[in-house]
């Protein structure tokens, strides 16, 4: 089934649910207090339970492989009874059924409510040498199904890659945000100082003093939505983690203090995608089915051998023995024999009808195999673009943090020197604090467009060992 990769996280891995957040605490390993972002990643690689999840899946699929191999060995069936029954036989048939038991022997001469012990034993030895097809056809779409299994499990090891490597980048960005609103909170509480003082000695009009105080309160304002931004980011990668003994901190060392990582080189991925892997995989698991259809109509060839005794207190002149006879086994049989059974002809409407639904579904994950195809290149083409911007953006953030830098510092140098009014430097410390938090969230972006760029390509291995690159810690 094609699923675009946004769907599999908030779908497959974003479930915000009581229960499973509930089921994560309680079964989940405590998680380490502080973790760079690379850690993260392999921590809820290893213990995310979606992850764990697809791989009994993988196991159940496996399983049941053996079982459809387990197909070719020959069937031995075996019963043993005693029981303590009439004798009473009639002449005539029974039509087919599973409610009267059946009885051997000739019709007596008189009814009798006399009952004798009579016991049985046997065994029934079957195997079927030639199946025309049908059981490799089994086998093959149980093994089909194992590659489905296979191919789903690296598809949600890559949507909780991704899932774990997006909350973490959010945790960061948030912080981020909060340091650039508390300190333009600062500065707004010196030019609130200021401001007031001027206006407490008649140098500037009381206007000024009440529009910093609006300026401080506004920043204060902000400061507290950051606040608000963290806690909720943090909450989300914890739940992610599945962190039982508190928040986990996240160290952002390789992601804030080393140079901006370059751009990825545009070389084609190594693999298809986990999506194309598991849409394809679809693919021949409903065509394995067909093959399974299509070899259902055809008859089947079993060799048999069969070994039986039985013994009864009943005697063919009427007269019923006494005692324990008939607990023992007084007549033994064997046979060997071929035996052909042959399909019931009136399931062609029903078989007919069954391929065709079985064709129709291979057609449809065909052409979900086709928009898997689509998306995955259209999410590489956007992908890559998006890493152009942010590096473009990342370059420029500085120089416009440092032109806003000196934009504030001369508009409080003109406003102390009596040359320019309050509304000019809260402009230029609005100017300021925008910068700050840009070129801040810019290196964020960057790491989040190179997340994105390798989900794109299906895997996080490059992305990995950027973090780990000396050049970017």
């Amino acid at each position: 089934m094609t699923r675009p990769l946004l769907a599999v996280v908030l779908a497959g891995v974003l479930l915000g649910s009581t229960t499973t957040a509930r089921a994560q605490v309680g079964n989940a390993p405590t998680a380490p207090t502080t973790l760079a972002l690379d850690q993260a990643l392999q921590y809820a690689l290893d213990h995310y339970p979606t992850i764990r999840a697809a791989l009994e899946q993988v196991n159940a699929a496996n399983a049941n492989l053996s079982v459809a191999r387990s197909a070719s060995l020959p069937r031995f069936d075996s019963v043993w009874q005693t029981n303590r029954a009439t004798a009473n036989n009639i002449f005539g048939q029974l039509l087919p059924q599973s409610v009267i038991p059946s009885i051997s022997g000739p019709v007596l001469p008189s009814p009798s409510s006399q009952s004798v012990w009579g016991s049985a034993v046997g065994g029934l030895l079957s195997w079927e040498p030639a199946d025309f097809g049908l059981r490799n056809a089994t086998v093959r779409e149980a093994d089909a199904g194992v590659a489905r299994a296979l191919a789903d499990a690296g598809l949600t090891r890559l949507a909780v890659q991704q899932a774990v490597g997006v909350a973490f980048l959010g945790v960061v960005s948030a912080q981020q945000a909060l340091a650039a609103a508390e300190a333009d909170v600062q500065r707004r509480q010196v030019l609130a100082r200021t401001a007031h003082t001027l206006a407490d000695n008649q140098l500037r009009p009381g206007a000024e003093a009440s529009r910093a105080d609006a300026e401080l309160a506004a920043a204060r304002t902000r400061a507290i939505q950051g606040r608000q931004g963290v806690s909720v980011a943090q909450a989300t990668l914890d739940r992610m983690l599945g962190a039982a003994s508190g928040p986990v901190t996240v160290n952002t060392a390789r992601l804030l203090d080393g140079a901006v990582p370059p751009a990825p080189p545009a070389t084609a991925p190594a693999a298809p995608h986990p999506l194309v892997r598991s849409e394809q995989a679809a693919v021949d698991l409903a065509r394995a089915r067909e093959t399974v259809l299509a070899k259902t109509d055809r008859p089947r060839l079993y060799l048999q051998t069969s070994i039986s005794a039985r013994g009864s207190g009943a005697t063919p002149d009427g007269l019923f023995d006494g005692g324990a006879d008939g607990l023992g086994f007084e007549r033994a049989n064997w046979a060997a024999g071929v035996q052909v059974v042959f399909p019931n002809p009136f399931d062609f409407a029903s078989l007919r009808a069954r391929r065709a639904a079985a064709g129709a579904l291979t057609r449809a994950e065909a052409a979900r195999y086709d928009e898997a195809i689509l998306t995955v290149t259209s999410q590489q083409r956007s992908a890559a673009a998006v890493v152009d911007a942010t590096l473009a953006i990342a370059a420029n953030t500085p120089i416009q943090l440092e032109a806003a830098k000196q934009s504030e510092a001369q508009a409080r140098a003109r406003y102390d020197a009596g040359l320019a009014g309050l509304i000019e430097v809260a402009e230029a410390q609005n100017l300021l604090a925008s910068a700050e938090y840009q070129d801040a969230a810019a290196r964020i972006d960057v790491w989040r467009a190179l997340l994105a760029n390798a989900v794109a390509q299906g895997s996080l291995a490059s992305f990995i060992d950027l973090l780990r690159a000396p050049g970017v810690q």
